[in-house]
């Protein structure tokens, strides 16, 4: 399943249309700090859907029977563009564990790219909920080889992929390969570049996270 959540107008398309501004984006801490809210988002729309048990609360004149998570999930994010939104995530699933991944473009001479995967810290996934968070999906690359990484410490029970900005493309390549995997988008566009960028996009959301780096 996909889910744009631009398809209605609300706080997350103001969000957008300003991680997208040539303008806006020269101020770092704005651009990280709405990629936390657009996390802060998704992770509100996620938790609808994951399982729930009752709970008898002791308040000072009672008890209450709530609705708590049933378990915690296990939130994942690709370093370092994802940083941002993993920190959004953590403000809603406190007690969540974290995976973190090293993935990044290993670019050729003749243009092309491989995907590099130098680090994985992650807990057992095993029946578990995991949440990954990469504000773009573009080729689906890095996403599907690091799933499959995360896999490696146990067939979770479900895979949500979280993103600020995703590419037609992408989306349809992570889901040949996580077939199951629901998709978030803050939006969606349908361009992709031959060397892999989503257009119009917004560039490179690490750079303009974080600050430039020099090319692998």
């Amino acid at each position: 399943m996909v889910v744009n959540l631009s398809n209605n107008h609300s706080l997350i398309t103001n969000w957008i249309s300003e991680i997208r501004d040539i303008e806006i984006q020269n101020d770092r801490m704005r651009f990280r700090k709405n990629l936390e809210r657009i996390a802060g988002v998704c992770a509100y729309e996620i938790s609808k859907t994951l399982p729930w048990v009752e709970k008898e609360i002791t308040t000072p004149l009672g008890i209450s029977v709530c609705k708590v998570l049933e378990k915690q999930p296990v939130l994942a994010t690709i370093m370092r563009a994802g940083l941002a939104m993993h920190n959004g995530f953590l403000d809603y699933f406190d007690k969540a564990d974290n995976a973190f991944i090293s993935a990044y473009r290993k670019h050729n001479r003749d243009g092309s790219f491989e995907i590099s995967l130098d680090y994985i810290s992650c807990p057992d996934t095993e029946n578990r909920v995991v949440i990954i968070s990469d504000p773009m999906l573009a080729t689906g690359s890095s996403l599907v080889k690091t799933l499959q990484y995360i896999r490696n410490a146990g067939n979770p029970a479900e895979i949500h992929i979280a993103c600020a900005l995703a590419c037609t493309v992408g989306i349809e390549y992570v889901q040949r390969a996580e077939p199951t995997a629901t998709i978030w988008c803050g939006d969606i566009d349908d361009e992709l570049t031959a060397k892999g960028y989503i257009v119009p996009g917004l560039g490179d959301a690490g750079d303009l996270a974080y600050g430039a780096k020099v090319q692998q």
